[in-house]
C-alpha cells in the first residue's frame, strides 16, 4: 500500500523481537530505515534491503543522552529528515520488591525510560523544524495496571505513558503527534525465556485465549505512524487480547 513512502522511521533495539517487526513492516509500507542497538544484528539489515528501502543501522546505547544525541545527528546527515520515531528499546530485570537491588532498578529505568526521553529530546527540534512527525512509545499494560515482580519495568512503562502524553501536548502546535503502544502477552524472544508454565498461566487471563504475536504489534505501529492516524495523539493503544480491558 506504500502508506509510509517517503517518511525515514527511526526505531531504537530494533534487531529483533518486536522492534525488528516495526521494521520490517515500515519498510515493506516504503519507509527508509534507521535502526539502533546494542548489538546490531546483521541479518536484520538484510532483510530490510529486500524491500528496496535505504536502511542504516547504529550501535548505540540507546541509555547515553549523549549517544543518542549522536546518533540522531548522523541519521540527519545520513537521511536528511526524521518523520517517526519509535521508542522500543526496553530490558526486564524483574524480581520482587523486597528482593530487588539498585542495579536492577536503574538498569530498567534507564534503558526503558530514559532512552525514550533521550530520543525524544534529540528528535524533536528536528521535527519541530519540518512541522510534522510521529513518535510511537512502547509501553506495556502493566505499566498501566501494575505488575507482581515487575516493580521497576513496570514504573519505566507507567512513566512512558506520562511523558508521551505530555510530549503530545507540548508538540501538538508544531504538528507532532505522541501516542503509545500497551502490549499484552506478546510471543518474542523476551517471552519465550519464561517457563512454560508461566506462559500457560499468561494466556488463561487472556480472552482471546492466545498471546498476540510481534506483527501484530507492528500493526499498530503502522497505523500509529501513518496518516490513516493524523488526528489521534496523546492516546495509549492497547494491544492485548482483550487482557486488559
Amino acid at each position: 500500500m506504500g502508506l509510509l513512502n517517503g517518511k525515514t522511521a527511526l526505531i531504537t533495539g530494533a534487531s529483533r523481537g518486536i522492534g525488528k517487526a516495526i521494521a520490517l513492516m515500515f519498510a515493506k509500507e516504503g519507509a527508509d530505515i534507521a535502526f539502533t542497538d546494542l548489538i546490531v544484528n546483521e541479518a536484520t539489515i538484510h532483510e530490510l534491503e529486500a524491500f528496496g528501502t535505504k536502511v542504516r543501522a547504529y550501535t548505540s546505547d540507546a541509555s547515553s543522552f549523549d549517544a543518542a544525541h549522536d546518533v540522531v545527528e548522523r541519521i540527519k546527515e545520513d537521511f536528511g529528515h526524521i518523520d517517526i520515531l519509535v521508542n522500543n528499546a526496553g530490558i526486564t530485570r524483574d524480581s520482587l520488591m523486597l528482593r530487588m537491588d539498585e542495579a536492577q532498578w536503574d538498569a530498567v529505568i534507564g534503558i526503558n525510560l530514559k532512552s525514550a526521553f533521550n530520543f525524544i529530546h534529540a528528535v524533536t527540534p528536528v521535527m519541530a523544524r519540518q512541522r510534522s512527525g510521529s513518535i510511537i512509545c512502547m509501553s506495556s499494560v502493566v505499566g498501566e495496571y501494575g505488575n507482581a515482580g515487575q516493580a521497576n519495568y513496570s514504573a519505566s512503562k507507567a512513566g512512558m505513558i506520562g511523558l508521551t502524553k505530555s510530549v503530545a501536548k507540548e508538540m501538538g502546535p508544531r504538528g507532532i503527534r505522541a501516542n503509545c503502544i500497551a502490549p499484552g502477552f506478546i510471543i518474542s524472544d523476551m517471552t519465550e525465556t519464561l517457563p512454560q508454565e508461566v506462559r500457560d498461566a499468561w494466556v488463561k487471563t487472556i480472552p482471546l485465549r492466545r498471546g498476540g504475536t510481534v506483527e501484530e504489534v507492528a500493526k499498530v505501529a503502522l497505523f500509529l505512524a501513518s496518516d490513516l492516524s493524523s488526528y489521534v495523539s496523546g492516546q495509549v493503544v492497547n494491544c492485548c487480547g482483550a487482557m486488559a480491558c
